[in-house]
């Protein structure tokens, strides 16, 4: 059967990460006994490997996608039919490979005190077209959390050579003081940019929209007992490696509300009472964009690319070539650039995060 004029359907791709969570994923996989562990995400229409040191022999992250009900590997079938997928215009820009990650990511605990490259660094000294860029949309936060929150860009800034000092000998109360805790809730999106330090705080559950790598320098070594393997930590390099790429200016938590809070404006209006707001648009970022659209009419659209989509509220059925789709809260799917319009009729109220690549 072709897969051409079909939905693809994006079942949990739960990935191993050095940090426990990911109750909330098997709460929603209706699991009977939903436990925290080190499979705290779930990689959302993936061609992106993970890199997890001691498991480098485990295919782990790329995406087993439905189609038609039969399943397929994610990266074989775009690279089989990219123009189709991706759209041409993307395949001559970026190549057969779509340049976008999604997650859900679900902490028990903060993360460790981490920072990503930019695009502009990962091309200098990583050999690599794409950085990691992200964005947070905050889905939820677990019962008895009341002070929800992430870490992100200093407020007081150490130098490098503090910094250096406070990473060798693991003083994890310097390493907090540089920072104060930016309050999140379900409905905020945030941008963190490459070479901003920050760490998410414990009980959150949210998308992670970003570039399509796993790059990362961690400069706290233990979190919940595990103690991550020198390889881990820098990305293979030295300590050096790892100052070089973080952004030591400083930001109060003003200027990140003001500057790095992506504000929800209304793109186009899809029938009476439904309509798509843009949450990450090119103003805020070029590496990707976000969108949500919200439904209380049966709406027929097509967009300008691919896209990820997540119902964040309500029940709806997707049309598409004679087949119908049943779509629950937190179920995913991927509208190939090639679908053509999408017909979607809520049951009765239904929101749709979407994640695009860049324009």
């Amino acid at each position: 059967m072709s897969h051409r004029g079909h939905l693809v359907l994006l079942p949990p791709n739960r990935v191993w990460r050095t940090y426990p969570g990911g109750a909330t994923l098997d709460r929603f996989a209706r699991k009977p006994d939903p436990q925290d562990s080190h499979f705290a995400e779930d990689w959302i229409g993936s061609v992106t490997r993970a890199k997890n040191p001691g498991r480098d022999e485990i295919y782990e992250g790329v995406s087993q996608v439905q189609i038609a009900g039969q399943q397929h590997d994610f990266r074989a079938l775009v690279e089989s039919d990219a123009d189709y997928f991706l759209g041409a215009a993307h395949v001559a820009q970026h190549g057969p490979t779509p340049l976008l990650l999604v997650k859900f990511l679900d902490s028990a605990i903060r993360l460790h005190f981490q920072c990503h490259p930019s695009p502009q660094f990962a091309q200098k000294f990583l050999d690599s077209p794409s950085g990691k860029t992200e964005a947070y949309h905050i889905l939820g936060v677990r019962e008895g959390v009341t002070d929800p929150y992430f870490y992100m860009g200093f407020q007081n800034p150490p130098t490098p050579e503090q910094l250096k000092h406070w990473i060798e000998t693991q003083d994890i109360a310097a390493l907090e003081s540089c920072f104060e805790k930016i309050p999140v809730k379900p409905g905020d999106t945030f941008l963190i940019p490459g070479g901003f330090p920050h760490a998410l705080g414990e009980g959150v559950f949210m998308v992670e929209i970003q570039e399509p790598t796993d790059f990362a320098v961690r400069y706290e070594f233990e979190r919940a007992g595990f103690v991550l393997p020198e390889v881990a930590r820098f990305m293979g390099r030295d300590i050096d490696f790892a100052l070089s790429l973080i952004n030591f200016n400083r930001y109060s938590r003003a200027s990140i509300e003001r500057d790095y809070r992506c504000r929800p404006a209304k793109r186009r209006a899809l029938a009476s009472n439904s309509w798509q707001e843009e949450l990450i648009g090119p103003d805020q970022t070029p590496c990707f964009r976000v969108r949500k659209t919200y439904l209380k009419d049966r709406v027929t659209k097509a967009e300008d690319s691919f896209y990820i989509g997540i119902i964040t509220s309500g029940v709806c059925d997707l049309h598409v070539g004679g087949t119908t789709h049943r779509l629950g809260c937190y179920d995913k799917f991927f509208c190939p650039a090639g679908l053509g319009p999408l017909t979607i009729e809520p049951q009765p109220d239904t929101e749709i995060l979407e994640c695009y690549p860049p324009f």
